[in-house]
């Protein structure tokens, strides 16, 4: 449309009346609509492609792989059906117990660092959170060490824990407490050990995720709590942890898987020792798998360690939802 002298609109030349003119800047700009249908599906496209690469094809391979008596020094790979997930619910089998021993152990260290990785960091990023000088120091300090690689951390640790010449052993004899504890060869110490080094390793980064949950919530809240007169710890249970409910999901949910499927710490600081007590599941279903070339039995256990995470996740989202 354009105007006249007299102030009527008229049709510009070459535009159906109702229309306004659009030029091919216009529907660049904006895009057919075969282009608007096709755009998301371009975005999404490099990671559907990595999804079904690395994670799908995978994923139903190692589950036809579980059906297969799959040994690669063999030409021939049988299919033997669910044999291999019932052998593991069989007590006469030979992986009955070196499985469920690793599953012992994975729920043992399991239970015993996930209070203290939820726990911890929480504290931790609530003191944080508070202005100080040197806060941004701080904070780095503490993440620091979760960018160690395992196998840099494990062999560390196996050093400086050592029962003969470990410095901690040395550290506490100058200190005039006992300096023969078997950190490493002798349980309950063992576990002791793991767990302490894992949290000293991974603390920093669920302090990380708790502080990026404490910014979302408003300042006002607590000071209207201060003007109720309700104490730290009232502030604390009424508005930081119910603020933090989405945070806390994530957290626990996070931390069980990843301290259910803890290698490296147990494989180089203990080596699955004493004895096979802290030999946990993944260790063992990666040297049946790796070292044994029994392929069949370890993706059969790989699966069945899966589903007991996945109950458990469940269970940790119904046990934490929100409640109306």
């Amino acid at each position: 449309m354009s105007a006249t002298t007299d102030g009527a609109l008229r049709p510009v030349p070459g535009t159906a009346p109702g229309r306004s003119a659009s030029g091919p800047a216009d529907s660049m700009r904006f895009g057919g609509v075969h282009g608007s249908k096709i755009t998301p599906y371009a975005f999404l496209l490099p990671y559907l492609v990595l999804f079904v690469v690395f994670v799908a094809v995978p994923a139903v391979y190692g589950l036809w792989i579980s059906l297969h008596d799959w040994d690669f020094l063999l030409e021939g790979k049988p299919f033997v059906g669910l044999d291999n997930y019932t052998a593991l619910f069989d007590p006469a089998s030979v992986q009955f117990e070196p499985f469920w021993n690793g599953m012992q152990a994975t729920a043992i260290f399991t239970v015993a660092s996930v209070p203290f990785l939820v726990v911890i960091p929480l504290g931790l990023a609530v003191l944080l959170h508070r202005k100080f000088p040197g806060r941004t120091f701080f904070r780095a300090v503490f993440f620091a060490p979760y960018v160690l690689g395992v196998a840099v951390i494990g062999l560390m640790w196996r050093y400086l824990l050592d029962p003969s010449f470990g410095a901690v052993n040395g550290l506490l004899g100058l200190l005039g407490l006992p300096s023969d504890i078997p950190w490493t060869t002798g349980q309950p110490w063992a576990w002791i050990s793991l767990v302490a080094v894992t949290v000293w390793w991974t603390i920093g980064f669920n302090a990380i995720i708790y502080l990026a949950g404490l910014g979302d919530i408003g300042v006002e809240q607590y000071e209207a709590a201060s003007l109720d007169g309700a104490s730290a710890w009232q502030q604390f249970r009424f508005i930081t942890v119910p603020g933090l409910r989405p945070v806390l999901v994530f957290v626990i949910t996070m931390t069980v898987l990843a301290s259910a499927n803890m290698f490296g710490q147990s494989y180089l600081i203990t080596q699955g020792g004493p004895g096979d007590s802290t030999r946990t599941a993944i260790i063992v279903i990666t040297e049946l798998g790796l070292s044994q070339y029994r392929m069949g039995q370890a993706a059969a256990m790989s699966y069945l360690l899966a589903v007991f995470l996945a109950v458990v996740s469940i269970i940790n989202f119904r046990l934490l939802k929100e409640r109306k």
